[in-house]
């Protein structure tokens, strides 16, 4: 089996990449305007110094300096949710911002990105305004294009409205499906164990089709060592299925 790339190195084909793709553009501008003088994606002409694995750019700043040394490092962070109660299928929003801010100062990482990921497949990432008003619009929003089915224990189950992934009784309803619940630990050969897994599986089809719309990730660009978004802006956690403690997956790549 081939072993992975290291994180160095698959920096450097990003890195290339993106280079290859400044040229194309800077081309495609040059043959359109003669005047224009601003280097596609801020790189220069100028690429530089791969010996050590560490690519160098040049950048369109006259200044430029090379990047530092290459920072990669994931975690997993436990998010605990701020809604009182038990589970019961309500929308709610976790601000991710303040600690994302913390493991990027922890990382050393001067310039890069920071991706953040959902562990779950009822949440949702998302950038936007963190507000309690806000939250209760999105709520309404959201279950407006996706209602819950009357199946469901949500306060906001609507009648006539049912999902195929509700129908528990009929599940697992192919081999595919009964695979991933016995890797999952669900001896499902097993009648009574089979019927304990349809017992905790929740009436949430409305939940993943949400989180499918909001998408599951997020990147986050950095720039001398701070994450670039708006004033106003934050990165949030949004609980499809809760309220409930969660997880998410945050890697920081660049360099220091």
């Amino acid at each position: 089996l081939r072993q992975p790339a290291s994180c160095a190195t698959m920096m450097k084909y990003a890195f290339q990449i993106l280079f290859c793709i400044s040229l194309q553009s800077r081309k495609a501008t040059s043959n359109s305007s003669s005047t224009s003088s601003i280097p596609a994606f801020g790189i220069s002409d100028s690429y530089v110094r791969q010996s050590t694995g560490c690519t160098a750019l040049a950048m369109s700043d006259a200044n430029s300096e090379e990047l530092g040394k290459p920072v990669c490092k994931y975690q997993q962070v436990n998010i605990l949710t701020s809604q009182g109660g038990p589970p019961r299928q309500a929308i709610s929003v976790e601000d991710l911002t303040p600690k994302l801010k913390s493991l990027l100062s922890e990382s050393g990482m001067s310039n890069g990105v920071v991706n953040v990921i959902s562990r779950h497949t009822t949440t949702a990432i998302t950038i936007n305004e963190r507000e309690s008003r806000l939250a209760k619009d999105m709520e309404k929003y959201f279950l407006s294009l996706a209602p819950p089915d009357e199946r469901s224990s949500s306060k906001k189950a609507k009648r006539s409205i049912t999902y195929f992934h509700n129908d528990i009784d009929q599940r697992p309803d192919s081999a595919e499906e009964a695979q991933r619940c016995r890797e999952n630990g669900w001896d499902i050969d097993d009648p009574e164990r089979l019927q304990a897994w349809r017992d905790q599986e929740p009436i949430n089809a409305h939940s993943h089709l949400l989180s499918m719309l909001l998408g599951s990730s997020e990147s986050i660009p950095v720039v001398n060592g701070e994450m670039v978004i708006g004033q106003w802006q934050s990165v949030l956690l949004v609980d499809l299925d809760g309220p409930r403690d969660r997880t998410v997956g945050v890697q920081c790549l660049g360099y220091q």
